[in-house]
């Protein structure tokens, strides 16, 4: 579902589409009412070393989200050190004082710890975790020692592992990611040489190499103290114990030096600046960028709701005209960043095949130009608020990660008041169409634009080696402490009583039509989340059509008996609704997110898609071409394409899942209206079916709801499926050569159980140890210890017929081979070997204690319980699985690796320049390699020439 990331200030959002949608003129319907504002009944003190706490009570669940800000980021930077923010960040996670390297990820994880990370922004750095409210004391242990003692014990060490895993970051999600490097470069063509943001977060690999101890240090002395950090604590706590707890673990840490905030003065754009970028990519991208006020200024806000009507979705103007009406660009975006030294506003689009960049670029001029000379329509500006404000109460729904505690404490950055969402809802709604016109005018004029142009080509990229590391292991150097050590922090505290836990189970009844429904009440938020699940997917298309289950969804928005696709588009979004369609190998879906009352008309929406789709001839050759570029679009993707050829290579050519759900180019071209009208019949019938619905709304509301959308849909029989023979492939080694690749996507796979296995509690914890948690085994080898790569993990698909098992990580190229070689060695080493009772402890407790996690939000419950369906499970399931995952022991860990893992039959899929890679995999003895094309698919057997 394509809701925008608000991430406060309200304007950050980026608003994107990639489906068709069209603006026809049309009977708008009735504005929504306003939404009431949230109350949040936060406290915030200062302690006397200058740390910001902000504490905030809710007892929705037993969990607590720890969220603590450091003021600092790419603002800060010395020259000649971008990036260095970032680094700083991974360095946080090293050994401190009285918590060795490792082990607070290890006792975090063990503790039942979800969204567990830190991030840089380039106005701040942030450090959090969500933890079961028996444990609030070890994450204040863990990161209170992390402020009061890295300094003690930081090393070299460290610091050269960082370099390693940053770098094979940036390989990642710069270099390898379509149209990173294009990115970057408008980022360096908007803002002058020195600028604070005129390089990526991440930096450059020169600048991460030639980052020294010295400069670790003094950059922590400087910027994280008590007093340039703010600490959120939010969730299930008692306010006077937790604020006792803060004054223990941090009250004693001794403040730094003041923090000047930076003031930097961005020059204005004059006249329009120009780049073209070559990229590994097929499809040409036109980004426009713009200087813009920084957040929470004059303009901010109305730059937000611009940026919601030009790209945000399928009622966007420039989604009804470049791809829905003119059908030249297969995607668009606009977005409206808001920073502290100022902001950005960004238009990117990409082209369909067969249309230039120039043309684009023109297409994108006549809205802008039109926009600036006309203003928009009142109910454009009506739906981007809607839309911006849903999206913005949804934010709330969950306490970690970039929740609530999140938003608190960038509301608390960016304006002093962690309580400033009521202001923020209503400089929002003050918004209009005058002001919003007057903003266009005033900020997005074209000769103060960077226009950056992403085209196919071999990509330029500096990426120095490493250097060889000294013969002779240097002379320590003396360590500065800054605060006195205490005996007392080296012992991690003790949890609490553990809190008792009432998970949600749904209540369930049924329509006479034979339609499941399945609700959870949940009054916190005037939020109503729904999900529509039709027990088909792409393991029900026919042979000769892979990907029509996903042709089917995406059809179901393009028109109706009554309403056409514009229609259908223009109405949820009028709603400041969010309705999205799709397909996975099990099940087709079709996703609502509304507030509560809006929630009965968009879900009207949604019946009416789903029982009377019209599937126009018109709307499927448009959805044609956006699924044929899309598929160009797929083949970019490292990654992707490693996925879809381990799918190939287990399930075998024929196979239903040996596809993605968009299929294959020559089945995409032929499939027929009456091959989606067939399959749409055959499937989308209500005993097949559930309606899922979590939220602000009661049992017999949605009774009586449901009968009225739901009710009428005529009863059919639920289709058989007989599930498909596998033909693996007989080759260990499939490679897809991608020339000029910067690392190597690796996926090393088996196929493994069904969702319904009476192992599953056994294979979860077995798999958090291998590679399934921050601290398992593949992770901490191949990233912490070896640097081969930004992050590896491991996990089993569970679909209703037997599915993968893989090990997925994007490796450095010269690392290939080895990277491979240390995998097989630990599924080796999982099968030989049980689990010490520590490991096991922390793999178990992982699982088990992170339930809650699962159900935080009403899409997270509704997700849950949609499982419940889908897979047959019991009412009391995640009840039962509680018990067995408390009863997992080392030897049933021992038995499901020895009998699902086998490293002499797994298959190693490897996608990166051949040339390169091949030498360093032949030395493992995995035979002749077996060489798939882009789609993950073995190319056509050679035809014999005549002679």
């Amino acid at each position: 579902m394509n809701i925008p990331t608000l991430m406060v200030p309200l304007v950050l959002a980026a608003a994107s589409a990639t489906a068709p949608a069209a603006g026809q003129a049309q009977e708008q319907p009735p504005a929504p009412a306003a939404a009431p504002v949230p109350s949040i009944a936060f406290e915030k003190t200062v302690l006397p070393n200058g740390l910001q706490l902000i504490l905030v009570e809710d007892k929705r669940l037993p969990i607590v989200a720890v969220n603590l800000w450091y003021h600092v980021g790419p603002a800060n930077e010395a020259p000649g050190l971008t990036g260095f923010a970032h680094l700083f960040e991974h360095m946080m996670f090293a050994a401190t004082r009285h918590i060795p390297r490792g082990e607070a990820d290890r006792l975090l994880e063990g503790a039942g710890a979800t969204d567990s990370n830190g991030g840089t922004g380039f106005d701040s750095t942030s450090y959090y975790d969500t933890v079961p409210s028996n444990q609030l004391e070890l994450a204040l242990w863990v990161h209170a020692d992390r402020m009061g003692f890295l300094l003690d014990v930081l090393d070299q060490q460290a610091l050269t592992n960082q370099q390693d895993v940053v770098r094979n970051e940036r390989r990642q999600t710069v270099e390898g990611e379509p149209y990173g490097l294009v990115e970057e470069a408008l980022l360096q063509t908007l803002f002058p040489k020195g600028h604070p943001y005129a390089a990526s977060i991440i930096g450059s690999h020169a600048d991460i190499q030639g980052a020294k101890l010295g400069d670790v240090r003094e950059f922590f002395a400087n910027y994280y103290g008590p007093n340039n950090a703010s600490l959120v604590i939010a969730g299930d706590i008692d306010k006077a114990h937790t604020r006792e707890l803060v004054a223990r673990y941090f009250g004693g840490l001794r403040r730094g030096p003041d923090v000047v905030r930076p003031k930097v003065v961005t020059p204005p754009i004059t006249a329009e600046r120009r780049v073209v970028v070559r990229d590994r990519v097929e499809l040409p991208r036109v980004f426009m960028g713009w200087l813009t006020p920084a957040a929470y200024q004059p303009g901010d806000a109305e730059l937000a709701v611009a940026a919601t009507i030009l790209g945000g979705g399928k009622s966007s103007r420039l989604y009804k005209s470049l791809v829905y009406e003119r059908q030249i660009a297969q995607d668009v975006s606009s977005t409206q960043t808001s920073l502290a030294l100022g902001s950005t506003f960004v238009v990117d689009v990409t082209a369909r095949a067969g249309h230039t960049p120039q043309e684009i670029e023109a297409a994108i001029d006549a809205e802008l130009e039109r926009l600036r000379r006309d203003g928009p329509l009142d109910h454009e500006v009506e739906r981007a608020r809607n839309s911006l404000e849903t999206a913005l109460l949804a934010s709330l729904e969950k306490l970690g990660g970039d929740g609530l505690a999140e938003q608190l404490n960038h509301y608390n950055l960016y304006t002093g008041d962690p309580g400033y969402l009521a202001r923020d809802l209503a400089r929002l709604r003050r918004i209009d169409a005058a002001s919003v016109q007057r903003a266009v005018q005033a900020w997005l004029k074209p000769e103060a634009r960077a226009v950056v142009t992403g085209v196919p080509g071999k990509p330029k990229v500096d990426d120095p080696r490493a250097p060889k590391p000294a013969k002779a292991a240097p002379a320590p150097e003396k360590q500065v402490a800054l605060n006195e050590a205490e005996a007392w922090r080296a012992t991690p505290p003790v949890a609490g009583a553990t809190p008792k836990v009432t998970l949600p189970r749904g209540e369930t009844f049924r329509l006479a039509n034979g339609l499941t429904v399945i609700h959870h009440h949940n009054p916190a938020l005037p939020l109503v989340s729904s999900q529509l699940v039709v027990r088909s997917g792409g393991a029900a298309n026919p042979v000769e059509l892979p990907g029509l289950a996903g042709f089917t969804a995406q059809m179901l928005e393009e028109g109706t008996a009554t309403r056409s696709a514009p229609q259908i588009a223009d109405e949820i979004a009028q709603l400041g609704a969010f309705m999205d369609t799709g397909s996975s190998d099990d099940v087709s879906t079709v996703s609502l997110l509304a507030l509560r009352s809006t929630f009965s008309r968009a879900l009207a929406v949604v019946a009416d898609i789903v029982q009377h789709p019209s599937f126009p001839a018109a709307e499927i050759e448009r959805q044609r071409q956006d699924r044929l570029g899309s598929l160009t679009q797929q083949r970019d993707d490292p990654e992707t394409v490693a996925a879809l050829a381990a799918a190939g290579a287990l399930f075998g050519s024929g196979h239903p899942k040996a596809y993605g759900q968009l299929g294959l180019e020559p089945a995409i071209r032929a499939t027929t209206r009456e091959d989606i009208a067939g399959f749409w019949r055959r499937h989308y019938v209500p005993s097949n079916a559930a309606l899922v619905v979590t939220g602000d709304i009661t049992r017999a509301e949605l009774e009586a709801l449901a009968e009225a959308q739901f009710g009428a849909w005529p009863a059919a029989g639920a289709p058989e499926v007989t599930p498909a023979e596998t033909r693996p492939t007989q080759a260990r080694l499939v490679l897809v050569d991608q020339p000029d690749a910067s690392q190597t996507a690796l996926q090393v796979a088996c196929m493994g159980p069904s969702r319904d296995t009476p192992d599953f509690a056994a294979l979860q914890v077995m798999n958090g140890a291998l590679g399934g948690m921050f601290s398992s085994r593949l992770n901490n080898n191949l990233r912490e210890t070896k640097g081969y790569t930004y992050g590896i993990y491991s996990h089993f698909d569970y679909d209703r017929a037997p599915a993968p098992f893989s090990v997925e990580a994007s490796v450095q190229q010269d690392a290939t081979g080895e990277s491979v070689r240390e995998i097989l060695r630990e599924i080796a080493a999982m099968r030989e070997q049980p689990l010490s009772s520590a490991e096991l402890a922390a793999a178990r407790n992982a699982q088990l204690l992170s339930l809650p996690g699962q159900f935080e939000t009403n899409a997270d419950i509704g997700a849950s319980l949609t499982e419940l369906f889908v897979y047959g499970l019991a009412p009391d399931y995640y009840d039962q699985l509680a018990r067995k995952l408390a009863e997992v022991d080392a030897q049933a860990v021992q038995d499901v690796a020895r009998r699902y893992l086998d490293p002499e039959r797994m298959i190693v899929v490897a996608v990166g320049e051949r040339r390169k890679i091949l030498p360093q995999l032949q030395k493992l003895g995995l035979g002749q390699p077996e060489v798939r094309d882009d789609d993950g698919q073995l190319p056509p057997p050679a035809r014999d020439k005549k002679r």
